[in-house]
């Protein structure tokens, strides 16, 4: 029975793509800062799942998990990610900080060590959930973008090291989703996505031995289109 980390396992596409895997016969071991939500999120699967706690703003948690796991797992998906407010991060550079460890820094360590261990047995995935917001910057949520830029760039070297060596990386670029980082928030109706829509795709690209998924897959032509044009039209852009 082949297993999957799952870390960041109580967001809506984590919970998601969990299902999956578990009805596949995946065996789970979810990670995350709450150990009460990470129960809740195997009793929801109808599952026994190892739960650990981890948090990638705590440099102990985040440098520690992979040596507190019982066996090695056969993929690991990296769901963490925090939104944060671009205001309060324009303001705060503790603020800007938080966004920056929760969606790249503070997931290097981890990886880095999964990277190793998988490179070691020759055998391994490694999914990295990103986002469209780090094909470019926009003002209106450009700190949480370069943490996803910053986060694409390092999947896609790890990607290229380990060419040919069994093991393999998926970034996952979502557009907009049904999960609680949209609450409150006031996006195109038309463009959001639920989360199994997301963890589908997910599954496909696993089995297709996808490099990058842009999913829905309408977001690789749009953001295509938005990448192409001119840095003097881009910037006058209210996005």
């Amino acid at each position: 029975m082949p297993t999957m980390l799952i870390v960041g396992a109580t967001s809506g596409i984590a919970r998601a793509t969990a299902r999956l895997f578990a009805d596949s016969g995946w065996r789970l071991q979810l990670a995350g800062r709450n150990r009460e939500r990470l129960q809740g999120v195997a009793d929801e699967l109808g599952v026994e799942a190892d739960l650990f706690p981890f948090d990638a703003l705590d440099s102990d948690s985040r440098s520690s998990l992979w040596a507190r796991l019982p066996v090695c797992p056969d993929a690991v998906l990296c769901a963490v990610g925090l939104l944060g407010d671009q205001a309060g991060a324009q303001r705060d550079p503790a603020a800007a900080l938080r966004v920056m460890e929760s969606n790249f820094t503070g997931l290097v360590p981890l990886l880095t060590q999964a990277a190793a261990a998988f490179e070691v047995r020759g055998s391994g995935l490694i999914i990295g959930i990103g986002s469209v917001a780090g094909d470019r910057g926009r003002a209106s949520n450009y700190v949480y973008g370069a943490a996803k830029a910053g986060f694409a760039a390092y999947l896609s070297g790890l990607r290229a090291r380990l060419h040919g060596s069994g093991v393999r990386v998926l970034t996952v670029k979502p557009g907009y989703v049904a999960t609680e980082m949209l609450s409150g928030r006031r996006v195109p109706a038309l463009l959001v996505a639920p989360p199994a829509r997301v963890a589908r795709d997910i599954r496909r690209a696993v089995l297709r031995g996808l490099d990058v998924l842009y999913t829905p897959f309408w977001w690789r032509p749009l953001l295509a289109a938005y990448r192409a044009l001119p840095e003097a039209l881009a910037k006058r852009l209210a996005v």
